[in-house]
């Protein structure tokens, strides 16, 4: 049987051949060859006859490095950098940051599905999602109603004088109530609604044209129906919320999809409740 070393004098130390290297370090023979294809861990020995590859002792410290980075989630990649030079202090705390974030993103999960195991039949009709609410330029007209049916009377004047204006909608559009009373109100509600628009146009008496910045993160929930059911919608996103380690940091937005204006049942109506939100973690 052919030995599996052999020892050379001129290294003064033990070389092992491949397949032996590969029992010894659990690694298969593919990988090992993989290795020397991209300069990972060349041999230290080839057989110019044979063409056998032969590693030495001293590579084990740089196997096990090349072996526990991979297990700590490192690409072959980032181990070629730390060969090259790189700080393996500095690679190890982007790794660090990198796993804390997907723990975080991770534990959200967890928490979203306990949610909804606990939560299923009380709220099966709301499916909270969190998402980025974009920068947008609005035609804005802010008054106080008497109730929220008095909604509908305010809109057609709005939509006429921003025809006046010459205002464009932006596609898709985006129509959206502002709430700025803090607390959930049935009288005397202080609203202020906002249309999407392409561009700025001069201010009127009646509207006012303003950026509105993004919301990094907003819980957003769907509502199918009367608007007069959305407190079961504010209860579930608001339980939501709590449940979920997040805290509100603005006012809330209803923003309507579908209504009056394009569905003939009231039971079509959709409208998206959105929350302004923020990890208390």
């Amino acid at each position: 049987m052919e030995n599996q070393y052999k020892c050379d004098k001129k290294m003064k130390t033990a070389l092992y051949k491949i397949g032996l290297f590969s029992q010894m370090n659990k690694v298969t023979i593919k990988t090992l060859r993989h290795y020397d294809e991209i300069g990972l861990l060349k041999p230290a020995y080839i057989d110019e006859f044979t063409g056998y590859r032969y590693y030495a002792s001293e590579q084990l410290p740089m196997l096990h490095e090349i072996l526990a980075l991979r297990q700590m989630g490192f690409s072959l990649n980032e181990i070629a950098k730390v060969q090259e030079g790189v700080s393996v202090e500095s690679v190890l705390i982007k790794k660090k940051t990198e796993l804390l974030k997907k723990i975080s993103e991770e534990t959200m999960k967890l928490s979203q599905v306990e949610h909804y195991l606990h939560n299923r039949n009380e709220c099966s009709n709301y499916n909270v999602i969190l998402k980025e609410l974009p920068e947008v330029i609005v035609a804005s007209m802010r008054t106080i109603i008497p109730d929220y049916n008095s909604l509908f009377g305010i809109i057609p004047p709005m939509e006429r004088e921003m025809e006046r204006l010459g205002c464009v909608c932006a596609i898709p559009e985006y129509c959206f109530n502002i709430y700025h009373d803090g607390e959930y109100k049935e009288k005397d509600v202080d609203v202020e609604v906002c249309e999407v628009v392409t561009e700025m146009k001069e201010s009127s008496d009646m509207i006012k044209f303003k950026k509105i910045e993004k919301i990094e993160t907003a819980a957003c929930v769907l509502h199918k129906g009367s608007y007069s059911d959305f407190p079961k919608a504010y209860a579930a996103l608001l339980k939501w919320i709590e449940e979920n380690g997040f805290e509100l940091i603005d006012n809330p937005r209803e923003s309507y999809i579908d209504g009056i204006w394009n569905k003939d049942s009231i039971d079509d109506w959709l409208t998206e409740i959105q929350f302004p939100v923020r990890s208390m973690e």
